[in-house]
């Protein structure tokens, strides 16, 4: 049911027009698109009324008798309408306008809120709105692009066909079309030879729109609907009447459209039987060459005549792998492919309502696929054939070869075996070797044991070998009997050898037993003798009394342990001799000495001889060693009572000079010269230092080299004396340099006191140095008001080198320059003027007469001739000079 309003347009219910926008009655006509529908919907409607030889001028004056109404209806529906009324009354036009409404409410637009009366009394809302409804029914309706039909539909179609046109972007029905290149590029696409597209300019609208406009109405009979500079002027051109002027564009180009459509699903048809006809012929010669393969395959696989040899049925297997690894995966590959090929064809010719695909006889795929199993089948067949006779001849070479190999085993084992179990070796080993024999004989045992199950396989495996008629059975019979008969003559070999061993092991135990004894008790006692006369010769080191007393006590106890030692010597002696016995009573055939032990009898005693001679020199020793460490304690005691006195009066002497230099008093000369008599007595302090120097010389030569007695050393007290030496001076040539900053600045007494006052009052660390902060205090408490920059410039100055202190010299050299009278360059200049007579030169003469001779010559040597307009002979420039001698800069 469409309501409309100019702007905004009705809202319809039928198909063709979805409702854009809620519309308001009593909504205002915008004078804008009133004007651009008056005009467009005008032109439209005289665009048909001509073909049947009439227009009109006003389109809501000249529909008011329903006469041209129902005539534009007839002619843009093909249809008749009911009689007219040819009356000139009221009830004569509203009946001719109900009959055109009704006519339209017969093509499926119903309409709301407008009536026969609203046109006739020439209602320009409701006169419009019903145009547009005519036109939306019988000019857009229809429209059909992809699916999508009547406003959506014009603007895809729009759309496509300016696509490939630049500068031009169809999005809507109103500001897409002000710059006139949509117009255009419509003309264009369909009739080239219309519009040179390339000189249109998208900045020239007016231009577009007046060449687009008169070209469709003088090439393609389409109305001049619109004047350019109604759509250029209006900030939104109306879009119903973009869309009817769009419109006849569409119905003007609507035939070489169908013709395109025509061509475009003629040759979809086309590719579709052409895509399918190639699928139809992949399909037989895939199917055929498939068939002719399996055909020349299954011969072969039926094959079963077996091979003599193993070699000869391996390569039959081998060929078989690569049958099933090379040449069948790409057949059933193929065989997939033809599925898939047979039914994407059959779909396709289903989708595009063509007959079923019948391949031709004996290739459809089920005849494929019957082919296929009667393949595997007999691929199956042959395999486990393969596979038989394989197993078949492996079983007689797997034998043979086991046969070989186990004998070859035994035999290398048995190699030498005789050899070794004759052996008479154990009539010259020790026990230790009797044991380890006895013990390899009983791991042989073990092993012959083990190898009876071998022997018992080999003669199995020739009993096997002869059941199935093995070719070489004679020489298997002949290796298999010498296996055998070696076998017993090791049995009783190994049971002879054994009785010998255990008959040998019992006569040496008793001797080893001996021997075991005299090892444990030998190699301690020789362990305490070689420990006692490493100890009797070792050189000993001591520093002290008590460590010289430690030494000899321990001596004197080692002295107390010898009696004892003696008896444990004889002991191992006896031991020795017991065993010389038992080998000559049994005719023993010793192998060699103790295996337990390399201690002989005669080692022991040649050390109990040695230690005995060493016991006595150990004493002398001892009582030297107690007289020295005697007299080097006296030695550190001597040094220590000095050195106790000499450190305490140095470190009270560098407290003292720290506090007279913090707390000076009096005038800098009283200062001076009270530091000077302290530097003094400091220095007649001289003759002591030297006493205790010669001392510590004695203390070195002893070796001395701790002292329980003082804290003190050699190196402290020369640190501390030489400190002590360093600090005086320096505070001396500190308050020299005082005195020459006072002379040369003016620097009243009163105020190197105050400065001096205010320093220590900021030394809070009382180290005769200011830090960072304290320094900052310093200032700030002296009235300076500085910045971080400020502040940085005075330390630059103070502190050159960067170490964050301030010493008293330096704050006085600061303190000297912001409250002294400083020569300046220009100071110095006006003296040379005043010297010269106000000359700009001097000569030397003045120079000589005015200066003492030395700075005379000091100044002629360095100044420059004058070189100025008023120069005389032997003129000099005293101004370059002056500046000169301050750096070209004040100090």
């Amino acid at each position: 049911v469409p309501q409309y309003s100019p702007g905004i347009g009705f809202r319809q219910t039928n198909d063709y027009m979805q409702p854009e926008e809620d519309w308001d009655r009593d909504l205002l006509l915008d004078p804008a698109w009133e004007k651009q529908q008056r005009k467009t919907f005008t032109a439209w409607c005289n665009s048909h009324l001509r073909k049947a030889g009439t227009q009109i001028e006003n389109i809501e004056e000249d529909f008011r008798d329903g006469l041209k109404l129902m005539l534009l209806l007839e002619v843009i529906s093909g249809e008749r309408l009911a009689k007219p009324e040819r009356g000139k009354m009221r009830v004569h036009k509203i009946s001719n306008v109900n009959k055109a409404l009704d006519f339209i409410a017969s093509k499926g637009v119903k309409l709301v809120s407008i009536g026969a009366e609203e046109i006739v009394d020439g209602n320009v809302k409701m006169t419009l709105g019903m145009i547009w409804t005519i036109i939306l029914r019988f000019a857009i309706q229809d429209i059909s692009v992809e699916e999508t039909s009547a406003k959506e539909g014009l603007l895809l179609w729009c759309q496509r066909k300016t696509a490939p046109y630049k500068n031009v972007n169809i999005q809507n029905f109103h500001i897409s079309w002000k710059d006139g290149l949509g117009f255009c590029a419509l003309i264009h696409r369909h009739r080239p030879e219309l519009i040179d597209y390339g000189k249109l300019r998208k900045d020239d609208p007016l231009t577009n729109l007046n060449t687009a406009f008169d070209v469709a109405e003088k090439y393609l009979d389409i109305p001049k609907m619109l004047d350019a500079e109604d759509i250029v002027g209006t900030a939104r051109p109306d879009e119903k009447a973009i869309m009817t002027y769009v419109s006849s564009f569409y119905h003007a180009f609507s035939g070489a459209q169908k013709a395109e459509t025509a061509a475009n699903r003629i040759c979809k048809v086309l590719a579709v039987n052409q895509e399918n006809e190639q699928l139809m012929e992949d399909y037989e010669k895939l199917a055929s060459d498939l068939l002719e393969w399996i055909r020349r395959t299954i011969p072969w696989l039926e094959n079963r005549v077996p091979e003599n040899t193993m070699h000869a049925m391996q390569q039959k297997l081998e060929d078989f792998r690569d049958y099933r690894r090379l040449h069948k995966p790409p057949k059933v590959q193929e065989k997939c492919q033809l599925e898939i090929n047979f039914n994407t064809l059959q779909t396709k010719l289903r989708l595009s309502n063509r007959p079923a695909f019948m391949p031709s006889e004996g290739r459809m795929v089920s005849d494929i696929n019957n082919a296929w199993g009667c393949l595997e089948q007999v691929e199956k067949g042959y395999e486990e054939w393969l596979l038989n006779e394989i197993r078949r001849l492996e079983r007689l070479d797997h034998l043979a070869e086991k046969f070989r190999q186990k004998a070859s085993i035994h035999e290398a084992w048995t190699d030498g075996k005789e050899a070794m179990l004759r052996q008479k070796d154990y009539e010259t080993a020790t026990l230790s070797e009797i044991k380890a024999l006895l013990k390899k004989h009983e791991a042989f045992e073990s092993d012959l044991a083990a190898h009876q199950d071998r022997v018992e396989q080999i003669a199995a495996i020739a009993q096997e070998l002869n059941e199935l008629d093995y070719y070489d059975s004679p020489s298997v019979n002949a290796r298999c009997q010498k296996i055998c008969d070696q076998w017993d003559n090791l049995g009783a070999l190994t049971q002879k050898r054994r009785e010998a061993l255990e008959r040998t092991e019992k006569l040496l135990e008793t001797i080893d037993q001996l021997y075991l004894e005299y090892a444990k008790r030998a190699a301690p006692f020789n362990n305490w003798m070689e420990g006692a006369m490493e100890d009797l010769q070792d050189t000993f080191i001591v520093h002290t009394i008590e460590e010289i007393q430690g030494l000899t006590t321990a001596h004197e106890q080692f002295k107390a342990t010898l009696p004892d030692a003696d008896k444990e010597r004889l002991a191992i002696l006896g031991i020795h001799n017991e065993v010389s016995k038992i080998v000559q009573t049994y005719h023993v055939n010793m192998a060699g000495t103790n295996p337990y032990t390399t201690i002989t009898p005669q080692e022991i005693n040649g050390k109990w001889d040695h230690v005995r001679q060493l016991v006595p020199r150990r004493d002398q020793a001892l009582t030297e060693e107690h007289a020295r460490q005697q007299h080097n304690e006296r030695l550190r005691k001597q040094f220590g009572a000095q050195a106790n006195v000499i450190g305490p009066w140095i470190q009270t002497k560098m407290e003292e000079i720290g506090r007279i230099s913090i707390e000076m008093h009096g005038t800098l000369e009283d200062q001076l010269s009270h530091l000077r008599q302290y530097e003094k007595s400091i220095v007649n302090y001289k003759p002591k230092i030297d006493q205790l120097e010669g001392d510590h010389q004695l203390i070195q030569e002893a070796l001395i080299f701790d002292n329980k007695h003082t804290n003190y050393t050699m190196e402290h007290i020369r640190v501390g004396w030489e400190q002590l030496l360093t600090t005086i001076a320096r505070t001396i040539n500190e308050v020299e340099n005082q005195i020459l900053t006072r002379d040369a600045k003016g620097i009243s007494q009163e105020q190197m006191s105050e400065f001096r006052a205010s320093f220590n009052h900021f030394d809070r660390k009382k180290t005769g140095m200011m830090d960072t902060d304290d320094f900052r205090a310093c200032l700030i408490s002296m009235g300076y008001n500085m910045g971080e920059a400020e502040f940085a410039r005075i330390m630059s100055i103070v502190d050159p080198n960067r170490l964050g202190v301030v010493t008293f010299q330096a704050f006085i050299d600061f303190m000297s320059r912001e409250t002294a009278d400083t020569d300046t360059a220009d100071q110095v200049m006006a003296s040379f003027k005043i010297l010269a007579g106000d000359k700009n030169y001097i000569t030397m003469d003045e120079l000589r007469r005015e200066l003492p001779p030395d700075q005379a010559e000091y100044c002629i040597a360095r100044m420059a001739p004058y070189t100025g307009p008023d120069a005389v002979p032997g003129a000099l420039d005293y101004m370059s000079f002056s500046t000169a001698l301050y750096g070209e800069s004040d100090l």
